[in-house]
C-alpha cells in the first residue's frame, strides 16, 4: 500500500504552510510584548483576519483536481525527527475551519468582555499555531507533539475562565483522560517508527510516506489500530471514552476552550490522515465493532441529554451523540461516507461554536445554566435565540445547513455497507437529537419562567453580541447553501482511501 506522493509541481511563490503556523505564533509574541497595553484586541483581530486570508489563498492555489499532496516543505532536525509539511484538500478544508473559528473566537472574546484580553488572545493564538501545525504536518511524531502542546493552553483556558468552584476537580478529570489518550497515541507512534526501522534497516522514521511503504503484520496491526484509534477517540470524544466532556462542560469555561477542543475534530482528522491509510486491514477487521459501539453511543448520549437539567451538560451529550453518527459514516468506508463524515466534522465545528457562543452570552445575563431558572429569553435577546436555534438545527442536519448534505451522504453509504438496521438507528438517533435540542431551545427561550427562584433581569444584546450572533447565522447558512465547493475540495483527496478499502475488501 502506498500513499499519494508529493505533487512537487504545485508550489506557491512563498512558504504558505510555514506562514500559517508562524503568523499566530508571531501574534502571540507581539501580545506578550504589548501586555496590558491598549491595542491588543485590534492586533488580535488583524492577525486572525490575516490568517484567514492566508488560508483562503491556500484554497485558491490548491489544485482540486489532484489527490496528491501539494506545497511540500521539509527540513531535517535530528535523527528521525524533522519538519515535513504538505497539504491536500482535506488539509485545506480543516485549515480554513481553524482560521474561521479563531477569528470568531477573537470577536466573541470582545463581545463576552473576557478580561484580560491580552492573556486570552495569547492563549487563543497559541492554540491556533499548534492546530495549524498538526493539520499541515505529514509526520506522525510532529502530529503527536503538536496535539500534546495544544492541550496546555486549552487546559489553562478551561481552568482559568471556569464558572464553577469545582474547577480543580474538572481539570484533574480533563488531564487524566487527555494524558491517557496521548500515552496510547505515543505508544502507537513509537511502535510504527520501530516497525519501519525493523522492516527497512534504515533507522526510525515517522514520516507518513515512509510509514506507508512498509507493511505491518496482522496481529501487530490490530494492536496499533486500537492504540491509535483509542488515543484519538478520547479527544473526539467517542462513547465510551467520553467521560471527561460532561464534567468539563458543566464546570469549565463556556465557549473559547470548547470551540478549539470540540469545534475542530482533530481526532477525526488524525484517523483519516494516519490510522486509515496505515492500518487498512485492521480497520476492515474491526469496523463493524466500532460501528456497533457508535450506534449504542448515539442513543445512550441522546437519552442522557433528554434527562439533563443543565444546558451545558445537555450540549455535551449532544456532541457525544452526534459524534456517533459521524463515526458510523467514517467506518462505512465508502466514497460518499468519507465525504459526508468530513463535511459533518466541519458542520459540527461551526454548529458547536454557535451553540457555545450563544450559551456563553446567555450565562453572562442569567448567571445560571439550569433550564428551570431560565425562560422567556427570546423576548429580551431574540437574535441570540435565533442563532442558538439555527446552530441546533445545523447539528441535526436540517436543510439549508452544512449538515444536510453530509447526513444524507453518510446514511446512503451506511445503507450500502451495513443495511437498513444501522442506517435507521442512525437516522432515528438524529431525530431524537433534534428533539432534545428543540426542547432546550423552548425551555430557555420560549417558555415563560416558572421556577421558584426569580430570574435575574436580562439586559438586551449589545451591538457586538448581535454581530456575533448574526455572524454565526450567516456562516452556518452560507456554508449550508453553498456546500458544493467543500465537497469538490475533498473529493479527490479522499478517493485514495476509497480505492484502498475497495482493494482490501476485494481480498
Amino acid at each position: 500500500m502506498t500513499m499519494n506522493e508529493l505533487h512537487w509541481s504545485v508550489q506557491s511563490t512563498y512558504p504558505v504552510l510555514g506562514l500559517l503556523q508562524l503568523l499566530p505564533l508571531g501574534a502571540m509574541l507581539l501580545m506578550i510584548a504589548m501586555r496590558h497595553r491598549r491595542g491588543v484586541l485590534p492586533v488580535g483581530i488583524v492577525a486572525a483576519g490575516l490568517e484567514l486570508m492566508l488560508a483562503l489563498d491556500l484554497y485558491r492555489m490548491h489544485d482540486h483536481a489532484t489527490a496528491t499532496m501539494q506545497f511540500a516543505e521539509r527540513f531535517t532536525l535530528f535523527g528521525p525527527f524533522g519538519y515535513h509539511a504538505a497539504a491536500d484538500g482535506l488539509t485545506v478544508l480543516f485549515v480554513l475551519l481553524n482560521a474561521v473559528l479563531t477569528l470568531m473566537v477573537v470577536v466573541y472574546s470582545r463581545a463576552r468582555d473576557m478580561q484580560p484580553y491580552s492573556r486570552v488572545l495569547m492563549l487563543v493564538f497559541a492554540v491556533e499555531a499548534t492546530l495549524m501545525s498538526l493539520l499541515v504536518t505529514v509526520d506522525l511524531f510532529w502530529f503527536l507533539l503538536m496535539s500534546a502542546l495544544q492541550l496546555i493552553p486549552v487546559g489553562y483556558l478551561i481552568w482559568r475562565w471556569a464558572t464553577s468552584p469545582e474547577k480543580d476537580m474538572m481539570s484533574t478529570r480533563f488531564i487524566q483522560f487527555m494524558s491517557t489518550g496521548l500515552l496510547l497515541l505515543l505508544v502507537g507512534t513509537l511502535m510504527l517508527g520501530w516497525n519501519y526501522a525493523d522492516a527497512t534497516g534504515k533507522g526510525w522514521s515517522f514520516d507518513l510516506f515512509n510509514l506507508s511503504r512498509v507493511g505491518v503484520s496482522e496481529p501487530i496491526q490490530s494492536l496499533l489500530f486500537f492504540l491509535m484509534f483509542y488515543g484519538l477517540a478520547v479527544r473526539t470524544p467517542i462513547f465510551p471514552l467520553h467521560g471527561w466532556l460532561p464534567v468539563v462542560a458543566e464546570h469549565g469555561s463556556i465557549a473559547v476552550a470548547p470551540v478549539f477542543l470540540l469545534g475542530l475534530k482533530t481526532g477525526i482528522y488524525g484517523m483519516l490522515r494516519y490510522v486509515f491509510p496505515l492500518m487498512p486491514e485492521a480497520v476492515l477487521q474491526w469496523h463493524q465493532y466500532v460501528v456497533a459501539f457508535a450506534v449504542v453511543g448515539v442513543f445512550y448520549a441522546a437519552l442522557l441529554a433528554l434527562l439533563q437539567v443543565n444546558l451545558r451538560r445537555l450540549l455535551a451529550f449532544a456532541v457525544i451523540s452526534h459524534t456517533g453518527v459521524l463515526l458510523i459514516g467514517l467506518f462505512s468506508l465508502g466514497e460518499l461516507s468519507f465525504q459526508g463524515s468530513v463535511m459533518l466534522s466541519v458542520n459540527f465545528g461551526l454548529a458547536i461554536t454557535g451553540l457555545a457562543f450563544m450559551t456563553g452570552l446567555v450565562y453572562m445575563r442569567t448567571r445560571t445554566m439550569l433550564l428551570d431558572r431560565m425562560g422567556g429569553l427570546f423576548d429580551r435577546i431574540p437574535v441570540i435565540g435565533i442563532a442558538f436555534l439555527v446552530a441546533g438545527l445545523s447539528i441535526v442536519g436540517m436543510p439549508g445547513t452544512p449538515g444536510f448534505d453530509a447526513v444524507h451522504l453518510v446514511l446512503e453509504d451506511s445503507m450500502h455497507r451495513f443495511g437498513a438496521l444501522v442506517t435507521i438507528a442512525a437516522a432515528f438517533g438524529n431525530v431524537v437529537a433534534a428533539g432534545f435540542l428543540l426542547i432546550a431551545f423552548q425551555r430557555a427561550f420560549l417558555t415563560k419562567h416558572s421556577g421558584s427562584k426569580p430570574m435575574r433581569k436580562v439586559a438586551p444584546a449589545s451591538l457586538m453580541e448581535q454581530f456575533v450572533a448574526i455572524s454565526v447565522i450567516l456562516v452556518l447558512l452560507g456554508t449550508g447553501f453553498f456546500s458544493e465547493p467543500w465537497l469538490e475540495l475533498t473529493e479527490h483527496s479522499l478517493k485514495g482511501l476509497t480505492d484502498l478499502f475497495a482493494q482490501e475488501g476485494a481480498h
